[in-house]
């Protein structure tokens, strides 16, 4: 593998071609390496997880809009949607109760 440093000496990209840039190789086992490539991996794997949940709560809102219209009833969905559809509504349900709260547990009207 072919690396890029930056200014401070660490590893700030990487390639399997020595192109411009790229002038220092690694071994893929190297320490150094290996950490970059975790980070990496787990920024990716974070940003996914956040892509993930915002894709739930449009599909949740898409369900709910398709019932609000008609289109299909909340009974036509698998038992299990409903079940985690309907936790999904309580928990948001108490969050909404505990957004009502200012910092020292006084309700804020």
């Amino acid at each position: 593998m072919y690396i890029k440093r930056n200014h401070q000496g660490m590893i700030e990209a990487v390639s399997l071609v020595n192109t411009p840039g790229f002038d220092e190789q690694l071994d893929l086992q190297a320490p150094e390496l290996q950490a970059f490539l975790n980070q990496y991996r787990l920024a990716s794997l974070q940003s996914l997880e956040q892509s993930d949940q915002a894709m739930v709560r449009v599909l949740e809102d898409l369900i709910h809009l398709l019932i609000e219209k008609g289109v299909i009833r909340f009974t036509d969905l698998p038992d299990a949607a409903q079940r985690k559809l309907m936790t999904r509504r309580e928990l948001r349900g108490q969050q909404q109760g505990i957004d009502l709260l200012d910092n020292d547990d006084s309700l804020i009207l």
